[in-house]
């Protein structure tokens, strides 16, 4: 399956990873504040791109970092805020970031692999229908999480995936948007 197979068009909705799609993971630790964060690359300059393409644009991201105190919900409102509003400055929109502060040992509904964050942004955005759209992410929880919404799963890798849920794959999200 290709991208181009899917017929993308103001139809769809996009639903974004943050660690390790947007900007970069920090290898056994979390990115704590604004300092700390850092785009991937390209991602600032060609996510203009991606709001031409689909009508909905959100971010679905696990921070359980939060849930261990290492960092407070306020510090992340922070890190996005300040996403949000560098990529605003280069005429892209991200038009919710949703987060689960919850423990993976918890089982919470709202951490993927769980849908929570899916039926919060449904009920935010109503015209987001899970058969259009698309889950970007850097793991088999963001995969395991489109697939049961009913989403179509790009996984960002360097390292080619098997896994059934993964249906396209991209080294990282640039190649994802210019590939539109």
């Amino acid at each position: 399956m290709t991208l181009k197979d899917l017929n993308i068009n103001k139809d769809w909705s996009l639903f974004l990873d943050r660690d390790g799609v947007i900007n970069k993971k920090l290898d056994n630790d979390y990115v704590k504040h604004w300092m700390e964060f850092e785009f991937e690359k390209d991602v600032v300059s060609n996510f203009k791109k991606l709001n031409d393409t689909f009508e909905t644009i959100v971010v679905v991201t696990n921070q359980q970092g939060i849930g261990k105190g290492v960092y407070t919900k306020e510090d992340l409102e922070l890190i996005h805020n300040n996403m949000m509003y560098e990529l605003k400055y280069y005429k892209g929109i991200i038009h919710k970031v949703y987060y689960s502060p919850h423990l993976a040992s918890e089982n919470n509904p709202m951490r993927k692999p769980n849908i929570g964050m899916a039926l919060e942004a449904k009920k935010d955005f109503p015209n987001i229908n899970f058969t259009k759209s698309i889950i970007v992410g850097d793991s088999m929880s963001d995969m395991e999480f489109g697939r049961t919404a009913g989403m179509r799963t790009v996984f960002i890798s360097d390292k080619k995936a098997t896994d059934p849920k993964v249906d396209i794959q991209f080294s990282s999200l640039s190649e994802f948007i210019l590939s539109l």
